[in-house]
């Protein structure tokens, strides 16, 4: 499960990503999942690399790179099932394309639940379902919600034309 508020430990940063698996962690699967939650670039640049103490609670990360620390943290358990909720609102549009294109082979073999508030990061699942106070108003692929015209559409277009105001 990786939460939008995420809790980290005032450990290293490899020891939060291996947090809960026993034994003595492989340092390669720690990397290979740090590099899937693309939080690799930005340990380059840590003093300590994977060592760096990142503080209680990460202080001395951005929102970001504790959403990717604790993505990381459930690659590198392996799951059967993943749940993503709203963690990847810390991120740029353009990371988090890049981290669900990391995600999706992942994703391919095991049971996977994104939730969010952004059409991009739900826009190549198999199955969306849209809530609207508490309730499943629409059902269906990207492609069906979008020609359908409904409240996913909507969004959609909002969402479209918040990103084109920004690029501009």
């Amino acid at each position: 499960f990786v939460s939008q508020e995420v809790f980290l430990f005032g450990a290293t940063l490899a020891e939060n990503i291996a947090l809960g698996v026993s034994g003595r962690p492989d340092r390669a699967a720690i990397e290979r999942a740090a590099g899937i939650a693309r939080l690799d670039a930005d340990v380059a640049g840590f003093p300590d690399g994977y060592d760096t103490t990142i503080g209680e609670r990460g202080i001395t990360l951005s929102g970001g790179q504790k959403q990717r620390t604790a993505i990381a943290r459930a690659i590198f358990t392996d799951p059967a099932i993943l749940i993503m909720d709203d963690a990847l609102s810390a991120v740029d549009t353009a990371t988090e394309e890049e981290i669900l294109g990391r995600l999706t082979g992942i994703m391919r073999q095991r049971t996977s639940l994104i939730v969010s508030h952004r059409v991009s990061t739900v826009r190549h699942a198999d199955q969306i379902l849209v809530l609207a106070e508490g309730r499943i108003v629409e059902r269906g692929t990207h492609d069906d919600l979008v020609a359908r015209g409904g409240t996913y559409a909507e969004l959609h277009r909002t969402q479209a034309l918040e990103e084109e105001l920004a690029a501009s």
